[in-house]
């Protein structure tokens, strides 16, 4: 811990003089980690009464036991750079300007032991999330260095011993907290326990983290109120711990949050690194309270370190190179942020010494930096050597290596696809079942049947335009409400499928499923209402043989409406594009042009609306069928103008047709999500 004392004594210290060889004499301190008996007989706490951090954590509960493979994180020289492309509107920029290299991680190297607390400092942009990604095996492209687990690399069996909680919490807002720890419990614990003992699990955390009083409650999000922000970063650290993870790593847990609640935060990250975990977290600006929790410490600026070790060792450290606070009693996170933002105190141990190596501009804030990561790089980085070589030892007489023949998946398929179709029913029960978006459907299928009230065969050309309006109103509504599907769950998918909880297509199958309720209903009230309005054939198989076509046709639209949300990811770019595809279905239906210039004829081929519109025009209208075309003189419905351009003949084709934009577009879906 640190003292207010040891800073006093930094003060008064002697004025050698001091270099940056000198910093080889000062030894960070290395103990064993304290890993708590997973036998205590504290009592867990209740509600959100969670006990600071000098108390023992509850382990008779199964989260907080302790944990059956230790594992040792180290990671050296872990450097990661991006490609900055620029968009912006100068042409004098060169193309050596437009196209930059951002380094975000360079040179990066340390160590989490199983029992302790590893927090990770830095200003905004210092590259801790980036760093912590890449701890999680979740980082995108490619880094230099190398990331162990017990000496192993990354695998399926060491990322289902990760937890890993981001930054935002990515949870269904809809669901409560009971519901969402249960379907995690029922998604990530293996098969071989029952449900029962998998919802007793769940039960078990939320008791552990204090969520007893907001288990009912939903998690809420922008649009309506739900659990408060230190129940919902519990909540999410609760998703993690059903697992008892090995290693947690966690992305500003404290963020947003009271100094309160984020004590309480930080205090079980304590209890569940003592239970002999290994924690990992980063942290913007924690107060002296929370600094004094963390037993390791790694400051990062610029996406260098420029301390890594103990957090009772950091102003030691920076006393022997220099740097000591302004005044006493510091919040040491305070002076270990304004040192990364380049910002020197104004009291520094070299009042009558120049010291060697030291920068003339020591007010330059990049002076300052290049300083504190040069002094690292020439005696820290020493000390980790060291350090690695005891830890090698120390790590294979007490880690117990992780086993890498267990089976990528804990549960079944069928398992998934029944907990993944449960889950999202009650997700999207408020908008599936909304009543906004029944009253919609209702409203205009009254009035479509007002409009086309008692239309009789006679009047052929208005029952057609009834039949056009049945294929385009449901080819546009399911395709515009499909487009949301998928960039809207993308956080959670990228979430949970890291975690490894689920198959992909399982979690698909359960998907569109999932959406088969509202997307049939809905059409049937439609078709039901404005069919027996409009005055259509009054026969009941014609009345079923046009249901069907429907439903057929929402099921292609919604395909296509999947797939166009899968690949490009973006609402609004999904929605212009098909309403550019749309309108150009709408006018090569055959409704509004009859005759299609040659070189534009396979565009209609190209549209689901028109073979759903032959289809219900040709059940509409038997072969022999005729209407009265003048005074007492009939005709055949077949050779109206409007008709006989359709070429209604083998309608075979035209189911096939559909049959197959509906599997093409639901395996285009697919492979578009199982590219990303």
């Amino acid at each position: 811990m640190l003292h207010p004392d040891r800073e006093d004594s930094v003060h008064g210290g002697s004025s050698n003089v001091l270099v940056c060889s000198r910093m080889e004499s000062v030894k960070l301190q290395i103990i064993d980690p304290p890993i708590s008996s997973s036998k205590s007989n504290v009592s867990p706490c209740s509600n959100n009464d969670i006990p600071d951090q000098d108390h023992s954590p509850p382990g008779q509960f199964s989260v907080l036991r302790a944990s059956s493979h230790p594992v040792t994180l180290k990671f050296e020289d872990v450097a990661y750079s991006i490609k900055i492309e620029s968009n912006g509107g100068s042409c004098l920029l060169t193309s050596s300007k437009r196209n930059q290299t951002r380094v975000l991680l360079n040179g990066v190297s340390g160590t989490a032991r199983p029992g302790e607390l590893l927090a990770m400092l830095g200003p905004s942009g210092s590259g801790k999330t980036t760093l912590l990604t890449a701890l999680a095996g979740r980082l995108p492209g490619k880094f230099s260095g190398s990331v162990t687990y017990n000496a192993q690399p990354i695998s399926s069996s060491v990322k289902r011993r990760i937890g890993f909680v981001t930054q935002d919490e990515v949870l269904y807002p809809h669901l409560t907290v009971l519901e969402t720890l249960t379907y995690a419990a029922l998604l990530r614990l293996p098969e071989k326990l029952t449900k029962a003992e998998k919802a007793e699990q769940a039960e078990m955390v939320i008791m552990e983290l204090g969520l007893n009083r907001c288990r009912n409650s939903m998690i809420g999000g922008t649009l309506f109120r739900g659990v408060s922000g230190g129940e919902r970063k519990r909540v999410s650290i609760g998703q993690e711990m059903l697992v008892n993870p090995s290693l947690l790593l966690l992305d500003e847990p404290t963020s947003g949050l009271d100094s309160t609640t984020a004590q309480r935060i930080v205090a079980t990250l304590r209890w569940l690194a003592r239970g002999g975990r290994t924690v990992v977290t980063t942290i913007h600006q924690p107060s002296s309270r929370l600094y004094r929790m963390f037993d390791e410490v790694l400051v990062l600026s610029e996406g260098c370190p420029i301390y890594s070790g103990k957090g009772s060792s950091v102003m030691d450290y920076f006393a022997a190179i220099g740097y000591v606070p302004a005044f006493n009693f510091m919040n040491p996170a305070d002076f270990l942020l304004d040192l990364a933002n380049g910002i020197a105190p104004d009291t520094r141990q070299d009042d009558q010494h120049e010291l060697v190596g030291r920068p003339e501009n020591v007010d330059s804030q990049t002076s300052t930096k290049q300083f504190l990561i040069s002094c690292y790089k020439k005696s820290v980085k020493k000390e980790e050597v060291e350090r690695s070589s005891h830890d090698s030892i120390r790590a294979g007489r007490r880690n117990s290596p992780l086993r890498s023949s267990e089976e990528q998946w804990t549960t079944s398929w069928w398992l998934q696809f029944s907990v993944l179709l449960s889950r999202g029913l009650k997700e999207r029960r408020h908008e599936s079942f909304s009543g906004l978006r029944i009253f919609q459907v209702v409203s205009v299928s009254f009035l479509s049947g007002l409009l086309w009230w008692h239309c009789d065969t006679n009047h052929i050309q208005d029952q057609v335009g009834l039949l056009f309006f049945f294929s385009i109103f449901w080819g546009f509504f399911p395709m515009f409400n499909a487009i949301f599907a998928f960039p809207q769950e993308r956080p959670m998918l990228i979430r949970e499928r890291s975690s490894g909880m689920y198959r992909l297509s399982s979690y698909y199958f359960a998907r569109t499923v999932g959406d088969l309720p509202m997307e049939l209903v809905l059409p049937t009230i439609f078709v039901t209402v404005t069919y027996w309005m409009g005055g259509l054939k009054p026969s009941l198989l014609t009345f079923t043989l046009t249901l069907l076509i429907i439903l057929f046709n929402v099921l292609v639209s919604q395909s296509l409406g999947l797939a166009l949300g899968a690949i490009l990811m973006d609402v609004k770019q999904a929605a212009t594009l098909s309403s550019v595809m749309m309108l150009v279905f709408l006018l090569v239906s055959g409704y509004y042009i009859q005759h299609i210039p040659a070189f534009l004829t396979w565009m209609k081929y190209t549209s689901f609306s028109h073979f759903s519109y032959k289809l219900l025009v040709g059940v509409q209208y038997p072969e022999n069928e005729v209407y009265e075309c003048g005074v007492g003189r009939q005709c055949r419905v077949r050779d109206f103008e409007g008709i006989k351009c359709l070429d209604i003949g083998n309608m075979v084709f035209d189911v096939a047709a559909l049959g197959a934009m509906l599997v093409g577009f639901r395996i285009l879906a697919y492979v578009a999500l199982r590219v990303r």
